[in-house]
This record gives structure tokens, C-alpha cells and sequence, in this order.
């Protein structure tokens, strides 16, 4: 096998949440450059369309499961319709999730903090439990990549919103104790830990807060803000063969800002 022969993905399988866009979409376009089929699962838009056209341009199948992720009633029947209709799947990634909000601690509401605990973390656990249960049972192992953040290590500057640091911190747990659970069954399960990248959210907040963006960039010793492609080939890395000893990782991508 020739070395880059070790990062195929030919006739593979993957889930993806909140794919139509950002690190999602790019994601789930290098998967696809590297051979597997995707179904992608986000709130209906047009981008969600065009990365399913954009994945069957490259040649392979592409589908797409219209639901709010963030929602646990429709993520779960996301999940259900896509194992029925789509699986099984090879690779899940837990993509959908973001700070949203820049609200205090002590003035945010607790229905608001459920909503976004929701996102961030409930959905990455419901996914889990239900693509990742469908690979215990099929008994073929299967690789499960869950998007994290820095924030997971180390609080935002000049940023509130305390409930995202909170929930991706659980994702980083939840992975880890997955990747206990899970290993007998030859599943690996690993998570990313991405800085800031340019992806339209955060365009929108540097519209909004720019001394929170230009804050982050003066610590980035890189000296520039993640490219959203920038991601895709350590997703393709970890959904392949070349990364199967290798499980209850955290993998930082963040320009070097945490060295710091």
C-alpha cells in the first residue's frame, strides 16, 4: 500500500452534523475527496444543497437530512431516519455546535443555557448514542471525531457565554470515556479542538466584536485566523486506517494560541 493509499476512505460511510457550511463543509468535502459517501444533517439552507452538490461533483453519494440538530426531538429523529434510510455508517462526526451568545453568567437564563447545553453537548451524546450504537452492533468499528474547541482548555478572552467552554469541556469527557467504552468494539473515538477559524459565524462577530477577533488575533503567534479548509485533512487523518492506534485524543488546531 503506497502512502497515501493509507488515508483512502473508498467505500466508507460518514454522518456528519451541521455540514452545509464552515469547518463542517469542509470536513465533509475532504472525506469525500478521499472517497466516502456523506450524509450531511443541518437546519434546511441553500448551502446545504450546494455541499451535497459540491460532494457529488468529486463523484461520490451525498445526502441530505434537513433538521435542527441543536433540537434533541429532531436529533434523534435525524439519526433514526438516516440509519434507516442511508446506513449503516462508517465514520460520525459531531460538528454542530457554537458560542451563539455573549451573555454573562449571572444575567443568562436557564432556558437559554439548557438550549445551548443542547447544542453543544446534548446533540454530540445523542449522535453517539445512536450512530455509534448502530456500530457496536454491526461489529465492523467504526471512527467517531467529535468538533470540540479550545475553549475546552482554556476560557475566551474578553468573551462571555461561559455555557460553551462548559458543554465543549463535556464533549472532551464524553470522548474520552467513549473511547474507553468503545475500544473492545474497534471503535476509536477522538475530538478536535479547533481555535478560530473565518467561518461565517465568526465574520458575523467580527462585524459585531471586533475587539474580541482582533483580541484573539494578537495571541495567535501564526498571526492569522484558521482557513475553514485548513481543518479537512486531520479529519480525513482520523477517519482513516493510518490513525486506528490512536483514540480518547484531543487534537488542538488553533495557529499555536494555547502555547501561550
Amino acid at each position: 500500500m503506497g502512502f497515501p493509499d493509507f488515508f483512502r476512505l473508498d467505500g466508507k460511510k460518514l454522518f456528519i452534523t451541521g455540514g452545509s457550511r464552515g469547518l463542517g463543509r469542509e470536513m465533509a468535502l475532504a472525506i469525500a475527496s478521499a472517497g466516502a459517501d456523506v450524509a450531511l444533517a443541518a437546519r434546511p439552507s441553500d448551502s446545504l444543497q450546494q455541499t451535497a452538490e459540491d460532494i457529488r461533483a468529486l463523484g461520490r453519494s451525498a445526502w441530505t437530512i434537513e433538521a435542527d440538530i441543536g433540537d434533541p426531538t429532531a436529533c434523534e429523529a435525524a439519526c433514526t431516519k438516516a440509519l434507516a434510510e442511508i446506513g449503516p455508517f462508517d465514520i460520525l462526526i459531531n460538528n454542530v455546535g457554537g458560542r451563539r451568545v455573549n451573555i454573562p453568567t449571572e444575567e443568562m437564563p436557564l432556558e437559554q443555557w439548557h438550549e445551548l447545553m443542547d447544542l453543544n453537548l446534548t446533540a454530540t451524546f445523542l449522535c453517539c448514542k445512536a450512530i455509534g450504537g448502530a456500530m457496536i452492533k454491526r461489529g465492523s468499528g467504526g471512527r467517531i471525531i467529535n468538533i470540540a474547541s479550545i475553549n475546552a482548555l482554556v476560557a475566551g478572552r474578553g468573551i462571555a457565554g461561559r455555557h460553551y467552554e462548559t458543554a465543549k469541556a463535556g464533549v472532551l469527557q464524553l470522548t474520552r470515556s467513549l473511547a474507553v467504552d468503545w475500544a473492545p468494539h474497534g471503535i476509536t473515538v477522538n475530538a478536535i479542538c479547533p481555535g478560530i477559524f473565518l467561518t461565517e459565524p465568526n465574520k458575523i462577530w467580527s462585524q459585531k466584536h471586533p475587539e474580541v477577533i482582533e483580541g484573539i488575533l494578537d495571541n495567535i503567534p501564526q498571526g492569522r485566523l484558521g482557513d475553514p479548509e485548513d481543518i479537512g485533512p486531520l479529519a480525513v487523518y482520523l477517519a482513516s486506517d493510518s490513525a486506528n492506534y490512536m483514540t480518547g485524543a484531543s487534537l488542538v488546531i488553533d495557529g499555536g494560541y494555547t502555547c501561550w
